[in-house]
């Protein structure tokens, strides 16, 4: 008996079947999403490198122990470990700020859930967030990639509402499409991708919603993007930086996201 084509696995994964594919990317997060209520969310994007304090720290003092005349590249090796380090902050942060947000969404009065953790699903500014709404007892999205290097699925996230995408556009959809919110953490090339897409799309009105873009850690933030320029050189205008807003302190994140989403939203 011939097999069915939707049952077709060498022909679902041709190049023929891609528009299948495509569609099943957004058909079954989108069934997912509606069979556990799953109302809007907040996304954080950051750094996948991110390393938790403890483990900054241990990495550390291992490498100050050593003999700086026998390993090779030693100071190198202590600055980088120094940085992480230091960049370490931005993941006790996001566990803290992912906390209090879900914390204060479990208790608004409502039908669905509201304002639910999401994130890329991976380690580092991810598992964070993941991490700090797992610690308020709440449920968190997992939107993964598969890509070769740094991403896997955090154990933070919940089976339910972990996902793994082929297509970023399709993630991309997904990760915007239900946000009210967003929370950018020092990152790189994929953090700066997601930022630049997001703030495109608000300053150019593809996103009818009101939406809250909060850009997190305003040191890191300006050595890497120069607005001003962009105004000085008539690229951007000055009303574009109305689109975001620096926070330096999981409170203060927490508050302007909280009034933020009541004033709009509740």
């Amino acid at each position: 008996m011939p097999t069915k084509a939707y049952k077709n696995i060498e022909f679902l994964n041709s190049p023929d079947a891609r528009i299948i594919r495509i569609i099943a990317e957004f058909l079954e997060p989108q069934s997912r999403f509606r069979k556990l209520n799953i109302k809007d969310t907040i996304v954080f994007f950051g750094s996948a490198r991110s390393l938790e304090r403890k483990v900054a720290l241990k990495a550390y003092n291992e490498i100050k122990k050593l003999d700086p005349k026998k390993v090779k590249n030693f100071p190198e090796r202590l600055r980088k470990a120094q940085i992480a380090l230091e960049m370490s902050k931005y993941y006790e942060d996001a566990i803290q700020l992912s906390k209090l947000l879900t914390e204060w969404s479990l208790s608004l009065p409502s039908e669905g859930r509201r304002f639910v953790i999401c994130t890329g699903g991976g380690p580092g500014i991810m598992e964070a967030a993941n991490r700090g709404a797992k610690l308020a007892k709440g449920k968190t999205i997992g939107l993964n990639i598969s890509i070769p290097n740094e991403q896997f699925v955090n154990k933070y996230v919940d089976e339910e509402l972990s996902f793994e995408f082929h297509y970023f556009f399709m993630r991309k959809f997904w990760l915007v499409y239900l946000a009210k919110a967003l929370v950018i953490f020092p990152g790189g090339y994929g953090t700066l991708d997601e930022l630049m897409e997001v703030l495109t799309l608000v300053q150019t009105g593809k996103l009818t919603k009101k939406i809250a873009v909060v850009i997190y850690g305003s040191a890191y933030w300006k050595k890497v993007l120069n607005f001003q320029a962009m105004i000085e050189n008539g690229c951007i205008d000055k009303k574009d930086m109305e689109i975001f807003k620096y926070c330096d302190t999981p409170q203060e994140a927490f508050e302007y996201l909280r009034d933020f989403l009541t004033k709009n939203y509740l």
